[in-house]
This record gives structure tokens, sequence and C-alpha cells, in this order.
């Protein structure tokens, strides 16, 4: 039974979840040029993450331009890591699974055809393993989650300034202005 993919609207006000753009079913859907919010679509596949399609404003500055880039950015390199983890993770899983049947001298299907699985003490073997074995991996990953995250909140808060300070200006100077 296939799912029709599907789209939400958020507004930039609206909580949003981390995703990001699909590498391997890459969707070519655009939200319409009237649009004025980020577009959040269904999950991956692999990374299980939401590809967003970022609203570009019609005179978007220079300082808001680098703070899109650098949220897509982290967004395609957050869904590369949790591609390959997922991947990983669900070979060695189904590996593992395999060794421990086979061990047991058990096919991989029961005698009503269904896929024999391990009870949970046994996968928390594999679950134990498979972390401590990615340990280095998912620390360097949260390292640099973090150090990403930090430089989107700074410029965030750049752009916000910025746009305060041009707001206050521009009534400012439209106070100031004689009139004709």
């Amino acid at each position: 039974m296939a799912s029709k993919a599907t789209w939400r609207l958020f507004s930039p006000l609206s909580f949003r979840q981390c995703s990001s753009t699909q590498e391997a079913k890459k969707s070519d859907f655009r939200p319409p040029a009237s649009s004025t919010h980020d577009w959040i679509g269904p999950p991956n596949p692999l990374s299980n993450l939401r590809p967003i399609i970022y609203h570009v404003p019609e005179n978007e500055s220079e300082l808001e331009k680098r703070l899109r880039h650098l949220r897509q950015e982290t967004e395609d390199w957050n869904h590369d890591f949790w591609t390959k983890q997922n991947v990983t993770f669900r070979k060695e899983k189904d590996a593992f699974i395999m060794s421990q049947l086979k061990t047991k001298g058990l096919s991989m299907r029961n005698e009503q055809g269904q896929r024999r699985s391990l009870n949970s003490e046994e996968m928390a073997v594999f679950y134990k393993g498979f972390l401590d074995k990615n340990r280095t991996r998912h620390a360097n990953y949260n390292k640099e989650w973090y150090r990403r995250n930090f430089s989107i909140t700074l410029l965030m808060a750049r752009v916000t300034f910025h746009n305060i300070w041009r707001t206050f200006t521009d009534k400012h100077s439209r106070r100031n202005s004689p009139t004709t």
C-alpha cells in the first residue's frame, strides 16, 4: 500500500523539526511562487528526516541568504549522516539476527512463512555493541551538530537585529523627511 507524499506549510513562527533534502528520491515539488513560508515534506525513507524547502524572500539580504544557505547545508549534512547511519544499522542488525538464528539452527522463516525475530534480551546485545562501536562517530556528530546550530542561532540573531535596525531607521527617516 503506497502512501501519497504530502507537504505541509509552516509559518516562520511554527515549531519546525530539522530535516533535509532527499538524495535518493529528490522531489521535484516546488511551493507556489506566492508562498511566503517554508514547506516541509514527508520523511525520507532512509534518513527518516523531513526535507524543507526554504522560502526565499523577494528582497533577501546577503545576511539572510547566508543564513538560508547555512541551514540548507546543515540539513544536507544531517541527512547524509543519518542516511549512512541508518543503512549501516539495518545491515548490521540483519546480519546479527541471521547469525544468531544460524547459531540456533533456525532458518529466517518459521513454518508459517513469517520472518523470525530475536527477543529483546538477544537484541540488547546487538544494540549495545552497535552503540559502543559507533560511540566516537556519534560524539563527533553531536559536536558538529551543536557547532552548526550555534552558528545558525548566532546568524539568526544577526538577521533579526539587522531587520529591527532597518525597520527602525526606515521609520525614523520617514518621520524626519519633509513632506511635499
